[in-house]
């Protein structure tokens, strides 16, 4: 890099791994550096995380990126975070973990969510908080402390985030930004302020949640030790910045009202940007805060990438052998064997909800489903089917955000998924739209550096990414496609809306199972 050139780095705290990227001039990214950490499933429904192991993430993945650049700590113009949403965890009075970080995969409030909605005014809450409810968020997983680890819920000084901790270790300070907040199910969007009416029917009150800020929000005065492990000037700039699905989508340059991002990865989500808050009358979508006037409003689904991995791992030990042999990825197998077969894979629906799902249904105990079975299907019918359910699953989310925000006007897309022209291709064809892909990398840590040099006035608005994002390819939708996917969908809408009781049955069916299995072990 040039001598004594500025940078700016993006950090990114991620279900599965933290990411640490530098970016120079126009977004340009120098240098990059990752730590993987694993998701602990001490019970059925459970994801936690070491938050120390975390910590160290952040600090190591710093230092990385530092040392692959070779700089010297005066050449670090500023640094903005990014991390998941909807973490929690309890600390004691000296800022101790009493919990491990429970993130957003974690489903044990399931029965606190299904109360929340259906006894204690569920929907409302929603409206004025933007976060629907479910096992994820912390709201319902407050709830299951309380009734659950009465203990841990007393001996709480402080419910935080793991990004809210990351800084509090940093700094010795509690900040949250509006976006982690807005997330919570604890934060009134009009007000921007903690919901007094909520937190009194949890128990806890406004000394135990952190200080509330804007995304832009700047700190300074990082502990020296800490500083120096990270080759770090202790008064550079950290701007605390948002969540990562939010500043995903200023990554990817879908900024402007009516551009939508739809990212899949493991999991997946469709974004797009409100200039004002907007909720759903039918509770189907997030509105999460990114600036006074970006409004992110959306939707995730908990199926996406995950599904072709359950395929490969669970039924695709030929394919593995046969790609080895190749000397090819089995993903790419698989997607051959899928093209194989006509849009619609002849009749074969997939519900793919094989961990439960988000957006728009906000149901845990949704579970998949292959309807139509026949003869004729082989192997490649059902890989293709599930990368059609996928589709579907992410086509759902979009429809009800037009439902909120109006008609969306451009969509990019990014992720894992979009390595894949055939799937992205399916999925213009699902849509009815040109998709464009622009040239990512690591859009939520972009994002964040973006943020940053916002905050501190160099780039006069986050619109500003846009130029900085270059479009690799477009893709058109294919009308015949399209109709067969626009027949096929109305059904995938049908039969969830039959199955749903069903889902109710066979899901405390499988927990009971679990239970029992977990009883038998033990014995």
């Amino acid at each position: 890099m040039k001598a004594k050139q500025q940078i700016v780095i993006g950090v990114d705290i991620g279900t599965t791994s933290t990411k640490a990227v530098a970016f120079g001039e126009q977004g340009r990214t120098l240098a990059s550096h990752a730590m993987d950490y694993p998701i602990i499933q001490q019970h059925p429904g459970w994801a936690e995380q070491d938050p120390e192991e975390i910590f160290s993430a952040v600090v190591q993945t710093v230092n990385g990126v530092i040392s692959k650049l070779n700089i010297a700590s005066s050449q670090v113009k500023a640094i903005g975070f990014s991390a998941a949403m909807h973490s929690l965890m309890a600390l004691d009075v000296s800022g101790r973990p009493l919990t491990r970080c429970i993130i957003w995969a974690d489903n044990r409030s399931v029965g606190q969510a299904d109360r929340l909605l259906r006894e204690w005014n569920g929907l409302d809450i929603y409206k004025r908080t933007g976060t629907p409810i479910h096992p994820m968020s912390p709201l319902p997983k407050l709830l299951w402390l309380k009734e659950e680890q009465l203990d841990v819920f007393r001996q709480a000084h402080k419910f935080v985030s793991i990004k809210e901790y990351v800084l509090y270790r940093l700094y010795g300070q509690y900040v949250v930004d509006y976006s982690i907040a807005s997330a919570t199910g604890l934060f009134r969007l009009d007000t921007l302020d903690w919901d007094a009416d909520v937190l009194e029917f949890l128990g806890i009150t406004r000394a135990q949640l952190s200080s509330l800020v804007p995304t832009t929000h700047i700190l300074r005065g990082m502990k020296k030790e800490l500083a120096e492990q990270m080759g770090l000037h202790p008064d550079v700039p950290v701007v605390v910045g948002a969540s990562d699905g939010v500043l995903a989508n200023v990554g990817v340059g879908a900024i402007l009202p009516g551009e939508a991002a739809i990212t899949i990865g493991t999991s997946g989500a469709v974004r797009t940007i409100s200039p004002v808050q907007k909720t759903d009358e039918k509770g189907r979508t997030f509105c999460y805060a990114l600036s006074p006037n970006h409004w992110v409003v959306g939707g995730p689904t908990n199926n996406g990438g995950i599904l072709l991995r359950w395929l490969r791992d669970e039924f695709g030990s030929q394919e593995r052998e046969v790609a080895k042999k190749l000397g090819i990825d089995p993903y790419d197998l698989l997607t051959k064997y899928a093209e194989r077969v006509p849009a619609g894979s002849e009749g074969l629906l997939f519900l793919p909800f094989l961990s439960g799902e988000r957006a728009p249904y906000w149901n845990a105990n949704a579970r998949g489903t292959f309807f139509g079975i026949s003869l004729h299907h082989k192997r490649e019918h059902f890989i293709r089917a599930v990368m059609e359910g996928v589709c579907m699953s992410v086509f759902s989310v979009a429809l009800a955000i037009r439902d909120v925000t109006g008609p969306l006007s451009e969509i990019r897309v990014s992720g894992g998924f979009a390595k894949s022209p055939f799937w992205r291709q399916m999925l213009a064809d699902m849509m009815g739209k040109e998709l464009l892909v622009p040239e990512t990398h690591e859009a939520s840590a972009l994002g964040a550096a973006a943020l940053a040099l916002y905050a501190l006035g160099d780039i006069p608005s986050l619109d500003t990414v846009k130029t900085w994002v270059h479009i690799l390819s477009r893709h058109v939708p294919n009308e015949k496609n399209t109709l067969i996917y626009s027949e096929l969908f109305d059904m995938y809408m049908r039969l969830y809306d039959r199955l749903k009781d069903e889902f109710d049955v066979i899901a405390s069916f499988q927990r009971k199972d679990s239970a029992l299995c977990v009883m038998t072990k033990s014995v």
